[in-house]
């Protein structure tokens, strides 16, 4: 029986090296964000939020964040690029591209794995309802709890997402680089203005991060195969 085990385990096509990468990746972020979640909530990670909340005020007038006037203003701006509003303007302008140049697969796994992240986000605030910071104003108008947080989550799925499609049709390993940086540093971008504007701990925004890149992770895994289905004159995934 032993023999017959190996003999059908030696038959199995090997497993490719990006699986094993999007597996890790989303391994770890499972565990990093059920880690994070466990911290906030037995209030051991209280004393760190706080202090990087006061960090990034003015010392003397907490309702001023650091840096002069233009900083603030370009925070908000980058904070835009996870909003809701934002990220759904990007996905549909990127899922009509994909349907007119007949990549409807791709469409489709762009847009669900969207939607569910949203979704999902939803989910997650609602079952931890933390209370946002109260330590500082806020700078940008808030309509749900705290963890995670939004913006940086859907960051995490949209631009891993969308960066991922676009490094699959890439030759050039310089590039593919490239783009994956800034999907990764788009996402970093946003979470952390979220907590400049005091609108989030920090630890919020790890765990979002932590959840998008689990999620985004997850679905490419399920994506592969049902996106090399697409016609021969589609994008393949590499």
């Amino acid at each position: 029986m032993k023999q017959s085990l190996l003999l059908t385990l030696r038959k199995l096509p090997p497993i490719e090296p990006v699986v094993l990468v999007l597996l890790a990746i989303a391994a770890a972020s499972t565990w990093a964000f059920i880690k994070t979640a466990e911290l906030v909530f037995t209030n051991a990670t209280e004393s760190f939020d706080l202090w990087f909340l006061r960090f990034l005020r003015n010392p003397g007038d907490l309702s001023d964040p650091i840096g002069p006037p233009w900083v603030e203003e370009m925070a908000r701006d980058v904070s835009s690029l996870g909003s809701f509003a934002w990220i759904s303007f990007a996905v549909v302008v990127i899922a009509v591209y994909l349907v007119i140049d007949r990549k409807i697969r791709m469409a489709i796994f762009l847009f669900c794995s969207t939607a569910v992240g949203t979704a999902l986000s939803l989910l997650l605030k609602s079952m931890f309802a933390r209370p946002r910071p109260e330590l500082v104003p806020h700078l940008s108008d808030t309509f749900t709890s705290s963890f995670p947080s939004g913006h940086a989550m859907l960051a995490a799925v949209v631009y891993l997402t969308i960066g991922s499609l676009l490094a699959s049709v890439i030759s050039n390993p310089a590039l593919k680089i490239y783009v994956l940086t800034i999907a990764v540093l788009l996402a970093i971008a946003v979470g952390l203005t979220r907590v400049y504007l005091g609108v989030h701990y920090p630890t919020d925004v790890l765990g979002g991060w932590c959840a998008g890149a689990a999620w985004a992770a997850g679905c490419w895994l399920l994506a592969r195969r049902f996106i090399e289905r697409e016609p021969k004159n589609s994008i393949s995934i590499r």
